[in-house]
């Protein structure tokens, strides 16, 4: 799905002028002529099939020929929640967050967590999202929300009723059988949540879960119960 592009703007059958970013790279870096036909997404679920009237250096004329809803998304919720990884980790796990089909991405800080992102770190992922959206054709951006502290985001009264927290020091209890519902999974930072943290989980109605014997980094356990709550059966 090479030839899909993104835009904030309002998208609808008719003319439209493509401008900004996405116009220089249709046409440098693609070089879409008139004619060649292109897909439009704008994260509002639909995708727009146009063609390209005429290119300049700074924006596209395009003609939007319909618009369609391909079924690509989850129809539930699955939010993930965790401490970002430090530097291109990170963006490895919103690009695969994106592609599961995650429909919301919170970082938490918590007693053990390292990378403190400010809010043009969230901006750079955001466009992440965007990149993985187009590769995968996913028509609805993941949302990526603000940082929040782990004892405040774990007593949420608007999360699922389904919550689940990995804890390594689990034994018992496994991932429980799969069904299609909201669900919210929690996946601490490198040295995983303290049992104080894993207590105000419980307390709060969360799940603690065991991924196995072995240590996972905290992408690879986000990645792994992403794909347990995403993909299909």
């Amino acid at each position: 799905m090479s030839e899909r592009f993104y835009t904030n703007s309002a998208l609808s059958v008719g003319p439209m002028l493509l401008q900004g970013p996405e116009a220089h790279h249709l046409a440098t870096v693609c070089r879409f002529r008139p004619q060649d036909r292109i897909v439009l997404f704008n994260g509002d679920g639909h995708e727009y099939k146009s063609e390209v009237v005429a290119v300049t250096r700074k924006q596209i004329e395009l003609l939007i020929l319909n618009c369609e809803r391909p079924d690509r998304e989850l129809g539930y919720r699955l939010e993930v929640a965790a401490p970002l990884p430090k530097g291109d980790r990170a963006d490895f796990l919103i690009e695969k967050l994106t592609e599961l089909g995650a429909t919301d991405f919170v970082p938490l800080h918590s007693e053990r967590s390292v990378v403190h992102p400010r809010e043009t770190k969230l901006d750079r992922l955001q466009r992440t999202v965007i990149e993985a959206s187009k590769q995968c054709g996913r028509n609805v951006l993941m949302r990526i929300h603000s940082l929040i502290e782990w004892n405040q985001y774990c007593r949420l009264s608007e999360l699922p009723a389904r919550r689940l927290v990995a804890h390594a020091e689990e034994e018992e209890e496994r991932l429980p059988a799969f069904d299609k519902q909201d669900t919210c999974l929690a996946i601490g930072p490198e040295g995983g949540f303290s049992a104080e943290e894993i207590d105000q989980a419980r307390g709060s109605g969360w799940l603690t879960i065991s991924l196995g014997a072995r240590t996972l980094r905290l992408e690879t356990a986000a990645i792994a119960m992403a794909a347990w709550a995403g993909l299909p059966r």
